[in-house]
């Protein structure tokens, strides 16, 4: 609260005849818990009781006055009221009465006076108003903003006006105020009425529109409140719950001449606008039946994308990683953002182009780009990567923030200053695909957070041929980021002006916040999806609009022409130059024969590769680890390195298990792992594990981040603590989500090679539902872009009676997708496999294995010159004598176990030979034919646990029959085939098990079939 000398200056009624010139004082930055609305008429010296020294307690009798006037005494009372009621200097004040009967008449005139005050409730009343209205504007000004370009649909897909805001977005004319005043007033909103437009009002500290004025008339009031909230620009940011955030917003939008540009400025904005518009004529000109999907209708993206660049390396950004679908120009966005060579681009219409890279390619509007060039405005170093795509609109989201987080993990960025990402999305998918909403939810998890995305919508309001009503649910495209408290900035596109000051804003926010901010560019598509596509067949109304609307090029160059910021010639001229680089550049493209993917490369490993393009070594050496390594791994996986941390009982039993393995010089799956990770940790090389409860693992076996059982989010992770040296070790919880996690770590592993980076599906079959980035770009992703990634899937695999969704992680889909690369497939049965082979892509992990007492291997399978074992052979009985062997199964994965017991059971460990097959692609043909050439007299059989329709059957007989050379039928032993992975009847379950079981070992089953 004030102090009354401040008070005095603020209780006087105000008209609109009196300037605001006399409030121009700065407003105190110190809360108050009411704001007096008038003020006294009265000079401070005129009233004989007020000085500094009570200025404060009479500061505190009008507060209390305020709340009640009967709790004051009745010459105080008089005295508020006669002040508020306009008396003149030195009047206010009435001295108490004597208590005799001359004064009778003088209480009764003081009565008088008194009662014919203005009741303080209307005071009260009044500023609530005025802070309502401006709050409803703050709110839901946007609603009424002039956002369509073409002026036939609101943004927000509703045409009403709010009803809390007083005027509409036509200008203040007093019929069409009176009918929204009336409105309001018998809705009981406001109570205000046309005279109050004059009164003048004290501005809240939650509003800036006063500058430095904290005083205004209320028709003053309306207008800035329009001008900041309902003109080009609508602004979504009363959803967030912090209160300095709110305040920042509300400054860079209320501040009156705060979006001012110099002619520099303003002439750099033209340059780009002509670039970004010139370009699309040159490529509809040369090109005119080739699909580009173009940006016309949003030319203005080039110069918003650079204004956001620019800002941001001002803030001292130097890299930026982006993605965006294959729509709104991303050849455009190369050109003249990512500065692509034109002649690399144009070069890519030609139909006799060859290709010379391995893999098929893609089209041009899919490829990705890394270029390292000097801003020219901030003249400082950046680094701007374009991310290649598919054309599963949003599928690169994710892919793009685990880049981001790689890279800044990898440059020591912790906050986010040096590295960052923008997304550009389409108004239809931003809404639609749900691949949205996983990726903001992982931009605030500590292991996920690439401290704040700046995300530009294309809207041109309409998804391919779909009308925005029938499309989303929701107002606005952009709802699914308030979620994530992101502002939300829509601006009419055909406002370059706006457009540029909105994306200065954005970088600021992210640079000030490290949050998530959303640019909404609401435009329209001057050709239909393509530039072959008829969009009247839908949109007849629309583009009857469209046909007449005048380039937002030509618009903003006559303004800046009327406002002489530059004349015509210049404007022509800078047409010219930028339309004879294009030809130069088009001169130039007819000398391209050859088309290099890899000059597409949008995250090139430097230092992996020869200069030819191969990698430096291809050779397999050894993983074997001497015993000590081996011996000290063991014990801290099996240890607490931590003092005075208590764990849980239970896990104490585990780690003591452990202990004793490394003492007989065993291990099971979890501690193989664990010996895997650690020498990799050792070398240098970190690793990354994410997935859904990996710190623990599914099934309790992992524990590789123990938690203190007294105090609350006190952790600790042994793998960090084996080493002065290692590298980090990176183990995460993520969210429940798969394809945006995935996606996630594929970015990351996109950044390095000398990283492992793997990602655990709770259960295999979890997998499918990220099915898009196994679809789309791990397994094509070398074969389209030429784009190396080190990502390995874990996925829990196994029949064993779960049912059908917890059983199998359908290897048949990833087989189906092979085409016998290196490393692409093990399935692993022996956990010192699991040790050997972590550098390979897709390895289906056990569930029971993992404490299956059979499935345990020696230190000395895992010491110096041990390798991994594509093909594990036969080493007991039915080796020994082969020609004895009736039958030679092959196998992989879990059902070797229920094999060699069942083989033991029916005492045939001499007349059934099993080899399991480790890595089934590349098949490994070399090492199966001396397997079959070791049992003559064996007939072969094909076992697996799955259906036959599934699994790996389809993919291992043509293949086992290629390596024979078709001498001899390869038998299928397995369950039937079927619709669903697995039953989810526990006695079919074993039923079906047991029918496999007596197909394998029934040496009389096949004499039947010819």
């Amino acid at each position: 609260m004030f102090h009354l000398r401040t008070c005095a200056a603020k209780l006087r009624p105000l008209t609109a005849s009196q300037t605001v010139k006399t409030f121009s004082q700065n407003r105190p930055a110190a809360a108050r818990t009411f704001q007096q609305i008038r003020c006294y008429s009265a000079p401070v010296a005129a009233e004989p009781f007020l000085s500094g020294t009570s200025s404060n307690y009479v500061e505190e009798m009008y507060c209390a006055w305020l709340e009640n006037p009967k709790s004051v005494h009745k010459s105080w009372d008089i005295f508020f009221r006669n002040t508020n009621a306009g008396a003149p200097p030195g009047t206010a004040y009435q001295s108490p009465l004597p208590l005799s009967r001359g004064s009778l008449a003088a209480v009764a005139h003081a009565q008088s006076l008194v009662e014919a005050q203005p009741n303080v409730d209307k005071l009260v009343e009044d500023h609530l108003a005025v802070q309502s209205l401006i709050r409803a504007y703050q709110i839901r000004g946007h609603h009424v903003a002039q956002l369509d370009p073409l002026g036939i649909l609101d943004a927000d897909l509703d045409s009403s006006v709010p009803a809390d805001i007083i005027s509409s977005t036509d200008k203040l004319d007093l019929a069409v105020f009176k009918e929204r005043l009336r409105m309001l007033t018998v809705g009981g909103f406001y109570g205000l009425d046309e005279s109050d437009l004059d009164k003048v009002f004290h501005l809240p500290t939650t509003t800036f529109i006063g500058g430095q004025e904290s005083a205004l008339p209320l028709r003053e009031i309306i207008r800035r409140l329009e001008m900041a909230y309902c003109q080009h620009i609508g602004v979504e940011f009363m959803f967030i719950n912090d209160l300095e955030q709110c305040q920042w917003i509300r400054q860079k939008f209320e501040t009156p001449g705060i979006m001012q540009f110099t002619n520099e400025e303003k002439r750099t904005l033209l340059a780009r606008l002509v670039r970004s518009t010139r370009f699309e004529e040159f490529l509809q000109r040369k090109w005119s039946s080739e699909k580009r999907f173009g940006l016309e209708g949003c030319e203005v993206l080039i110069p918003a994308l650079k204004t956001i660049i620019d800002k941001s390396s001002e803030n001292g950004v130097d890299y930026v990683i982006m993605g965006m679908p294959h729509r709104y120009g991303r050849l455009n966005v190369l050109a003249n953002v990512i500065r692509k060579e034109l002649e690399q681009i144009f070069c890519q219409f030609d139909s006799k182009l060859e290709a010379a890279d391995e893999g098929s390619g893609d089209v041009k509007y899919h490829l990705g780009m890394y270029h390292r060039r000097i801003n020219r405005v901030t003249d400082r170093n950046i680094t701007l990567s374009l991310v290649a795509n598919p054309s599963h609109l949003e599928a690169a989201d994710p892919v793009v923030m685990g880049k981001t987080k790689a890279e800044q993990f990898y440059c020591g960025d912790t906050e986010g200053k040096k590295v960052m990402s923008i997304l550009l999305h389409g108004d239809a998918a931003f809404a639609g695909q749900g691949i949205v909403y996983e990726t903001f939810h992982l931009s605030d998890l500590p292991s996920y957070t690439t401290h704040g995305t700046v995300h530009v919508v294309v809207n041109n309001q309409i998804g391919f041929t779909t009308d925005p009503r029938m499309a989303r649910s929701s107002p606005y495209p952009t709802d699914v980021a308030r979620v994530v408290n992101a502002p939300i900035f829509h601006v009419n596109s055909d406002d370059p002006e706006a457009v540029m000051y909105v994306c200065k804003v954005a970088a600021e926010w992210r640079s000030t916040f490290h949050k998530d901010v959303v640019v909404d560019l609401v435009c329209y598509r001057r050709n239909g999806h393509n530039e072959m596509d008829e969009p009247m067949f839908t949109q007849p109304l629309m583009y009857k609009q469209i046909r007449k609307q005048k380039p937002v090029l030509q618009k903003y160059a006559e303004v800046l022409v009327s406002q002489g910021v530059v004349n015509q010639p210049e404007y022509e001229e800078e047409i010219s130059k930028y339309d004879k680089i294009c030809e130069e550049a088009f001169a130039r493209s007819k000398d391209e024969k050859i088309l290099h993917i890899k000059h597409w490369l949008d995250s090139p490993w430097p230092g992996f590769f020869t200069l030819d393009g191969q990698p430096r070594s291809m050779s397999c050496p050894s993983t074997g680890l001497t015993e000590d390594i081996l011996t000290h791994i063991g014990n801290v996986a099996s240890s607490v390195p931590v003092e005075n941390f208590t764990i849980h009982g239970g896990l104490s039993r585990i780690l003591k298990t452990r202990g004793e393995m490394v003492k007989n010089r065993t291990v099971d799956w979890a501690l193989a792992e664990y010996m895997a990770f650690g020498s990799l940790l050792k070398e240098g090389i970190h690793i990354r594990l994410s997935g859904q409860d990996v710190e623990r693992g599914t099934f309790s076996h992992r524990h590789h981040v123990l938690h203190d059982q007294n105090v609350d989010k006190r952790t600790c992770i042994p793998m960090n603590h084996l080493w002065p040296n290692q590298a980090p070790y990176t183990v995460c919880n993520s969210s429940l989500s798969e394809y945006g996690v995935l996606g996630f770590e594929l970015g990351f592993a996109m950044a390095s090679p000398n990283a492992l980076v793997l990602w655990e599906a709770q259960f295999g079959d979890f997998h499918n539902t990220a099915q898009c980035i196994i679809d789309q770009f791990i397994c094509p992703g070398q074969a389209k872009w030429v784009r190396q990634n080190g990502i390995v899937l874990l996925l829990p695999h196994g029949m064993e009676g779960m049912g059908p969704e917890h059983s199998s992680a359908r290897p048949e889909r990833f087989l189906q997708m092979c085409n016998d690369d290196p490393d692409v497939l093990p399935v692993k049965s022996d956990p010192s496999q699991a040790y050997c082979s972590v550098f390979q892509l897709i390895i289906f992990t056990p569930k029971s294995l993992l404490r299956h007492p059979e499935a345990r291997s020696s230190f000395d399978e895992m010491l110096p010159g041990t390798h991994f074992q594509r093909v594990i052979p036969e080493d007991g009985p039915a080796a020994q004598n082969p020609e004895n062997v009736k039958r030679l199964l092959f196998c992989t994965g879990k059902v070797y176990y229920d094999l060699t017991r069942e083989r033991k059971a029916r005492d045939m460990v001499g007349q059934v030979a099993i080899t399991r097959i480790e890595q089934l692609s590349p098949f490994p043909f070399d090492l199966l034919l001396k397997e079959v050439q070791k049992y003559p007299n064996a007939e072969l059989a094909w076992c697996q646990e799955e259906h036959k329709n599934q699994g790996y059957y389809d993919y291992v007989k043509p293949r086992l029959r290629t390596t024979i050379s078709r001498a001899k039928p390869v038998w299928y032993a397995g369950r039937d085939p079927a619709a669903a992975p697995a039953t989810g009847n526990k006695k079919t379950h074993l039923t079906e098990l047991q029918r496999l079981l007596d197909t394998a070992f029934d040496l009389d089953v096949f004499k039947n079939f010819s």
